[in-house]
């Protein structure tokens, strides 16, 4: 059994499963740069895995589809905005009631169009391929990781670099960031906190719908009822143990990634389903957990450095 842990196909599968996690994180992110803890990142990635295969399988257009499942998430994260931001609804219980929503929403569209409530196995949809990279596909072993994977999975990457550029090289990042860190004062200087704020959640709905595409899309070419299976949540715990930093998250994102791709080989060797299945939440749960620890720590660790050089200034 050691040998799959050290096999090409299994770094190949850690890739694979760590695609939509990655674009969770970056979704997660985001938002959260903005001031807004997204909570509906895995409702917005069904709606999206479900918008993009059934435009696919009616239209037989896929470019078309890939677009509409954008839309339909970059709807959605502004969808949450209206409520919370501009209605000033509670942030959680917003989140909820969308993805209570989506849940039951998702099967009943399903059934209309394709009438099944389990999968769209019944209607013919698109689905990316997936890309040999030019030279890199001939070195052995290397290869075998690197290349053959979907469209989506190299955007996910492109969307590391992206997220960086974007929050710390552009006008539009710094905006963003001023907001989230300190609204009012980033509103005493002429920003708009909202608009900052929306076009974040946006950018947060952009990247949970590709992250679901890849689920239907790519990964799969047919939808299944709650195919995302909370991967949006461990996203968001991927995004708070990077730090806010996209790389960090992506690094998470593989963490966990590897901790499916593990459960994916002990499954394979008879283990026992239900714990094989917990494992990816186990790691997800441990992972929080010691995030927290440690920045709890951290904290303390500041407010007694403050303390001592107070106590400084008082004797001196």
């Amino acid at each position: 059994m050691l040998n799959n842990f050290l096999s090409a196909e299994f770094f190949y599968t850690v890739i694979r499963v760590s695609t939509p996690l990655i674009f969770a994180a970056m979704a997660s992110l985001i938002a959260r740069k903005g001031g807004v803890t997204n909570i509906t990142i895995d409702s917005t990635m069904l709606m999206s895995a479900l918008t993009g295969v059934l435009v696919s399988a009616y239209t037989q257009n896929l470019p078309l589809a890939v677009f509409c499942g954008i839309l339909m998430g970059i709807v959605m994260g502004i969808f949450m905005g209206y409520f919370h931001i501009l209605m000033n609804t509670n942030l959680i219980l917003t989140g909820v009631a969308i993805n209570t929503f989506t849940r039951g929403a998702t099967v009943m569209i399903l059934y209309t169009f394709t009438g099944d409530k389990g999968s769209s196995s019944l209607v013919k949809s698109l689905a990316v391929g997936n890309w040999d990279i030019p030279v890199i596909k001939d070195i052995p072993i290397l290869g075998q990781i690197l290349s053959g994977h979907n469209g989506f999975t190299y955007f996910a990457f492109l969307a590391v670099i992206f997220t960086w550029f974007l929050m710390y090289r552009t006008p539009l990042g710094l905006r963003i960031r001023a907001v989230g860190e300190n609204s009012s004062a980033a509103e005493s200087v002429g920003e708009n906190p909202a608009k900052s704020k929306l076009i974040a959640l946006g950018f947060s709905g952009f990247f949970s719908a590709l992250g679901g595409m890849y689920m239907s899309m790519g990964n799969m070419s047919v939808f299944i009822t709650n195919m995302t299976g909370g991967r949006g949540f461990i996203g968001v715990a991927a995004d708070a143990m990077g730090r806010g930093n996209p790389i960090g998250a992506m690094l998470a994102s593989l963490l966990f990634g590897a901790a499916n791709a593990v459960a994916n080989v002990l499954q394979i060797n008879n283990f026992p389903v239900d714990m094989v299945m917990a494992i990816p939440y186990v790691v997800s749960i441990a992972g929080i957990i010691i995030y927290s620890a440690n920045e709890q720590h951290r904290k303390n660790s500041r407010v007694k450095q403050a303390i001592r050089a107070a106590e400084r200034e008082e004797t001196a």
